[in-house]
């Protein structure tokens, strides 16, 4: 799946929250329905199977309850996603990602192993910790192997994590920076690599046992280095040089992504247009993680996984100045985006209800984020009931009704999609404000039924939002159809 990623450290943070958030999007020509809902117990399997491969295996006793975003129609398996175990430990899968041909030769992709189909089922219900989970995850991976290249996000509220796949059966994982947040578009991203603290406290990284004998031996270390170096004695080792990709590809479709990221979360840190700029949106360098000039907020995150290059030459909706490199990179916000969900965990809440998922579904340039509490045993149906059948009883395909209508007629109707946006995350913010006095003045028994009400209750106010948007789009819409007349006109 293409994807686009953003992980942000505690804090840097508007309220010391770590927060993770992920696009899901189809490939070219596809859309893919999605739905939002609660795993129960009983509900995990003992014993799983992939659809799109041979993988097979033997699940532990004793699974955490969870949420995930799983595919509405299961004919590919089931694609969980995205979700927060009743643990408050969360996990985002995957961002498909790149690397070389020396990696991939050394390493084969495995044709049988386990892939974005499976991850979340297989992992989620079964990690106490962000650090637990990259291990869990890890040690599949060195037994099974994948089929894919894959970036894997981990967190809890002290902690967030980014491991990723290098060839079938290899890893690195690299914690973020609690002040710090990091940019990943479909390639292989982390930096720079300490291998002393991987193979000592690992405190910030984490990596395969073999992984320094790997590089060794297959030559894959591309560092110009002075006579007598060591690559196990290097704290900032150029693994992106080693183990990624540079290709043209990537050039209009991943760094432009990490760039505009960047330059609207540090739009005065670094020079990022003209000819004196230290990163363009063809950079190969462009860093890991970044240091924010702001605490960084749930609508930041929002924008940059809904943006399409506005403020830049490159907006596909542009209609002045020099228009010759419009459209010319791929945008965040595409018309594929399938979902897109931010976890939220909040650590001056109970453990009880810390835990928020914002959830969009749709084309993320037209849609919005909408918190829900994650500690429920059911979620709204509005989110979970989303069917092959298109139907404005679901949010999914409401939003994807507005998306199509608005980017067609996108002038007119941008008004509609911002007052949408401001209305349903303010009163978002409101109700979850309101929800958490009402929690926190009363004791937390049958708090999970509590939450769930709650979530009914938002996911309430979201539906009519939603149909008064999409009322307003489709008569603008429609006013604005190409076969009007009216007898004025003769």
């Amino acid at each position: 799946m293409a994807c686009t990623t953003i992980l942000v450290g505690k804090n840097a943070s508007y309220d010391g929250s770590t927060l993770m958030a992920r696009n899901e999007d189809s490939p070219s020509g596809e859309f893919t329905a999605k739905k939002f809902i609660s795993v129960n117990k009983g509900k995990q399997p003992r014993s799983y199977r992939s659809v799109l491969s041979k993988f097979k295996i033997k699940l532990p006793a004793n699974p955490l309850r969870y949420t995930a975003m799983p595919n509405a129609i299961d004919n590919e398996g089931i694609w969980g996603e995205a979700g927060i175990n009743e643990l408050n430990v969360a996990m985002s899968e995957t961002e498909t990602i790149t690397s070389n041909p020396r990696v991939l030769g050394a390493d084969p992709l495995v044709k049988d192993g386990f892939g974005e189909e499976d991850m979340l089922t297989i992992v989620l219900p079964y990690i106490k910790s962000a650090r637990e989970g990259v291990l869990r995850f890890a040690s599949l991976l060195e037994e099974y192997g994948t089929y894919e290249m894959n970036g894997i996000g981990f967190q809890d509220k002290d902690e967030v994590w980014w491991l990723e796949t290098i060839g079938g059966h290899h890893w690195i994982a690299k914690r973020v920076p609690d002040d710090a947040y990091v940019v990943m578009p479909n390639q292989q991203g982390i930096d720079f690599f300490d291998f002393v603290d991987a193979f000592s406290k690992k405190e910030n990284h984490m990596c395969s046992k073999d992984m320094l004998d790997f590089i060794k031996d297959n030559h894959l270390d591309l560092g110009m280095h002075d006579e007598g170096y060591k690559i196990e004695e290097d704290k900032a080792f150029d693994i992106r040089a080693a183990l990624g990709s540079h290709d043209d590809s990537d050039h209009t479709y991943n760094t432009p992504r990490a760039w505009f990221m960047a330059r609207y979360l540090n739009p005065t840190t670094y020079t990022w247009d003209g000819e004196g700029a230290d990163y363009t949106p063809e950079s190969d360098d462009i860093p890991w993680s970044f240091v924010p000039e702001k605490k960084i907020t749930i609508e930041d995150v929002k924008y940059v996984l809904s943006s399409y290059y506005q403020g830049t030459p490159y907006n596909p909706y542009g209609k002045t100045g020099d228009l010759t490199n419009k459209g010319k990179y791929r945008p965040i916000g595409i018309s594929r985006n399938n979902f897109l969900a931010i976890t939220q965990l909040r650590p001056y809440m109970p453990k009880e209800f810390m835990a928020l998922e914002w959830i969009s579904v749709g084309s993320n340039a037209f849609n919005v984020s909408a918190p829900f509490y994650a500690n429920v045993n059911r979620t709204p149906d509005y989110l979970a009931n989303t069917t092959a059948r298109v139907s404005t009883d679901n949010y999914y395909w409401s939003s994807r009704l507005i998306g199509a209508m608005a980017d067609a007629h996108y002038n007119t109707t941008a008004i509609h999609i911002e007052r949408y946006q401001n209305k349903v995350h303010s009163k978002g913010h409101e109700m979850i404000n309101a929800f958490d006095k009402e929690l926190l003045s009363k004791d937390f028994a049958n708090v999970s039924r509590k939450l769930a009400n709650c979530n009914d209750a938002i996911a309430e106010m979201l539906k009519k939002e939603t149909d008064d948007a999409l009322d307003k789009v489709l008569y603008t819409a429609s006013c604005g159809m190409k076969n009007s007349f009216a007898r004025s006109d003769a």
